[in-house]
This record gives structure tokens, sequence and C-alpha cells, in this order.
């Protein structure tokens, strides 16, 4: 099994504790997602983030192709850092780990996914043309929708 590696960084004007609170909320999660993704949290985000939460998600990352994703949420260490893994859906492996470092005037939010392809050769093969540029825009909209909210550093 092949594994690739998304790592982003963003810098806000706010501090750790805003920056957690926003995060560590799930259903924040679709206030930064792409609209077209037809993000949808179908269960589990009725809570603050926990250890061993269970999220339920539809959405559609490719148009025509709706799928439920669900989520656990497998280390949390506030307000520095969560972990989340998908158990099921679109990838054959998602861990997502997310860091919120306090720097100079703000944070820096660092995400780091490492996440495999179903399909073998073939999900490699449409790795460089289809989801890897899904995902960088993915990530590239939540960077939009944060500076929305909070500025930029």
């Amino acid at each position: 099994m092949k594994i690739y590696e998304i790592h982003t960084k963003q810098r806000l004007p706010i501090s750790k504790q805003e920056a957690w609170n926003f995060l560590s909320n799930p259903k924040n999660l679709q206030k930064i997602m792409p609209d077209k993704m037809g993000f949808e949290i179908i269960s589990g985000a009725n809570q603050k983030m926990y250890t061993g939460q269970i999220i339920q998600y539809n959405v559609t990352p490719l148009p025509l192709f709706k799928t439920r994703w669900v989520t656990e949420i497998t280390h949390v260490e506030k307000p520095n850092l969560f972990v989340d893994i998908q158990l099921s859906g679109p990838y054959k492996l998602w861990h997502h780990k997310h860091f919120i470092h306090e720097i100079d005037g703000g944070v820096e939010i660092e995400d780091i996914v490492h996440y495999a392809l179903p399909l073998g050769w073939l999900g490699q093969l449409v790795k460089p043309f289809l989801v890897q540029p899904k995902l960088n825009e993915i990530f590239k909209a939540r960077e939009q929708k944060m500076t929305e909210l909070f500025g930029i550093l």
C-alpha cells in the first residue's frame, strides 16, 4: 500500500484557545469545507470533541459520487492537537493530525494527513489528475474560509 502525505500550515491572528474552540467543535468543519463538496454532518457532532467520538458525514467529493464518511477522533490533547482517522469512506487509509501552535501574534494551524487510495494501481493512476487536485482544492478552500473568519497574520 502506497501512503501519501499532505502537510499544510496557516497562521491566524487569534489566541490558541479561540483556535481550539473553533477547531474542536465538529460542527465547524461544515463551515470550512468547500460548498460544492455537499458536506453534511449526519451524526456525532452534538458534543465538543473527545477521544473515541464517532462522526458521520455525507460528502460529494466528485460530481455524481456521494459517499458516507465515518471518522473517529482517536487522540485529543487540549488545546494542542487532535487526531482523526477514517473508519469508512473514500480512502483506504486516512490519518489526520491537527496541531495548534502558539506563535507571536497568534497561532499556526498545522495539518498532517497520511492517506492511501483504494483500487490499487487504478487509484494511483488517478491520483495526479483527480485525487491530488481535489485535496489541494479542499485545503485551499479551508485556508480561505479560515482567513475570512479570523483574518490573516
